[in-house]
């Protein structure tokens, strides 16, 4: 598919080798920059947009630390990529040293060509993600600006024509009131009755029981108003609040005009009440709606970068595979969630989707109640059991058509419980350290969502039982928590 080409910065004070790197990245079909010094690169990276920096740790008078160190001071490259390339052994504290200084991977020399354009495709690709991820954004502030502009116009023309008027007909979401300044009597329509929650035969319209259903914030309003008239003003609008004796909380705009008598004393003031709380509701959602899809647009960035830079291979074609695996497990969550307005999404509804890739006939049996998650407990669960089947499909139960595989959950108290637990594929052997997809699916569960992830390496086939809490507490902390930045104390483990 045709994409915009993004810059690679290629550093190294050896042509030949920077002509190597030419000839091995160019079938990226990305534009390739080229740098023979630190100095060199500094100044292209101030005239260019830069994706990835890939860079030699050996070189003279500005090594690849201290570019790398000078290029980070910046508040512009901050988050540029970079790859250093080092030519003799690095040892581990080096390599913390680079991380430091803001590197993202290393290419030990002789360099594999496969290796080197896989790792620079990535973070090329996460780059352009990135871009179109920030353009949409922008277009989403520039819709929610314009659809503010539009109201508040149209606010505007409402105050307008409120003004016009001294009073209003009961209509709709609209009262009018009037108001005897020499006497204090009162007098309010139907509507304005509907507005405040109370009806004419058991309220009695006066100034101590108007202000007892005021917003207590508020009720100052009343008290400027009053002493504006007081003053001479003639017209005065304010925005309130009031409380209805159910407790339920109204938004009002309140137009009020003042008649005075042939010497300019006020003796009458009327006004119009309009009930504006669905359209401050949908100015909330508006504005929740462009924090949530911000939100959700880098926590979706931030997995992906979790999941490219703590996944291991030991060959490019394993590691390009795991890394797509685990995406696509996180998109086809998405999907669902999509699908329900981000509500929610059915456990089964999750399984389903992880069991498509899968021909698998009747070798899986499924066994448990509808359970609706909440989206932070989808998105860690739908990871979790890609997981469990990617493992399982290649070593376990899943390998061989003789497998089985019964998949239980249940809900008590809150707490969901699911079983794995596989039968008739090979002999299994418990493992003598964990690999990335069992720290990680152990890091989300505990760590995110607060509950525990039990493994029972039987011979006769895998057994795994995963208890998480189904609380707005626990959902409220993991939509929040430590994976949104990919930084739980496991997976720091696991990229060290």
């Amino acid at each position: 598919m045709d994409h915009e080409k993004v810059n690679i910065l290629l550093v190294d004070d050896q042509p030949a080798k920077l002509l190597a790197y030419e000839v091995i990245l160019k079938d990226l079909g990305e534009n390739l920059v080229i740098a023979s010094s630190g100095r060199e690169a500094l100044e292209v990276l101030l005239k260019t947009e830069i994706a990835v920096i890939l860079v030699d740790v050996c070189m003279p008078e500005l090594d690849g630390f201290e570019l790398a160190a000078m290029i980070r001071e910046h508040p512009r490259f901050q988050k540029t990529a970079m790859i250093f390339i080092s030519a003799i052994q690095v040892s581990d504290i080096d390599r913390l040293r680079g991380y430091e200084m803001g590197a993202v991977d290393y290419v030990p020399v002789p360099v594999v060509p496969e290796v080197l354009r896989a790792k620079i495709k990535v973070f090329s690709e996460l780059y352009r993600k990135t871009r179109e991820l920030e353009r949409l954004n922008q277009e989403l502030e520039d819709r929610v600006r314009a659809r503010t502009a539009e109201l508040e116009s149209s606010t505007a023309k409402l105050r307008e024509s409120e003004q016009r008027r001294s009073m209003a007909i009961a209509a709709g979401k609209m009262g009018s009131w009037d108001w005897d300044w020499i006497n204090g009597d009162w007098m309010w329509d139907e509507g304005q009755y509907r507005i405040f929650g109370v009806s004419p035969e058991s309220f009695e319209v006066n100034p101590a029981n108007v202000q007892a259903l005021l917003h207590p914030d508020d009720v100052d309003q009343l008290r400027k108003a009053i002493a504006e008239f007081n003053k001479g003003t003639r017209a005065y609008e304010t925005e309130f609040r009031i409380v209805r004796p159910d407790g339920d909380i109204r938004w009002c705009v309140g137009t009020a005009a003042a008649t005075a008598d042939n010497s300019g004393r006020v003796v009458r003031v009327s006004g119009v009440t309009v009930d504006i709380t669905e359209r401050k509701r949908a100015e909330e959602r508006q504005n929740l709606l462009a924090r949530e899809v911000d939100h959700r647009a880098k926590n979706a960035l931030a997995l992906a970068q979790s999941i490219v830079r703590l996944t291991r291979a030991d060959e490019v074609k394993a590691y390009v595979n795991a890394v797509e695996g685990r995406i696509n497990a996180l998109a086809r969550v998405h999907t669902i969630l999509s699908l329900s307005s981000w509500q929610g999404a059915e456990l089964s509804k999750l399984i389903d989707e992880e069991l498509a890739p899968y021909s698998l006939g009747d070798q899986i049996r499924l066994a448990g109640p509808e359970v609706q998650l909440v989206p932070a407990t989808a998105q860690t669960l739908a990871l979790a059991l890609h997981e469990l089947f990617t493992n399982s499909a290649k070593y376990g139960a899943l390998s061989t058509r003789s497998g089985r595989l019964l998949i239980g959950w249940q809900v008590e108290e809150d707490h969901l419980t699911l079983t794995w637990e596989e039968s008739g594929g090979p002999l299994v052997r418990t493992p003598k350290s964990r690999g990335f997809g069992t720290r990680s699916l152990l890091a989300s569960v505990e760590s995110q969502l607060g509950g525990q992830a039990q493994f029972d390496w039987r011979a006769e086939g895998l057994l795994c039982r995963l208890e998480v809490p189904l609380t707005r507490k626990t959902a409220a902390s993991a939509a929040q928590g430590k994976f949104d930045a990919g930084t739980s104390p496991e997976l720091q483990r696991a990229s060290g």
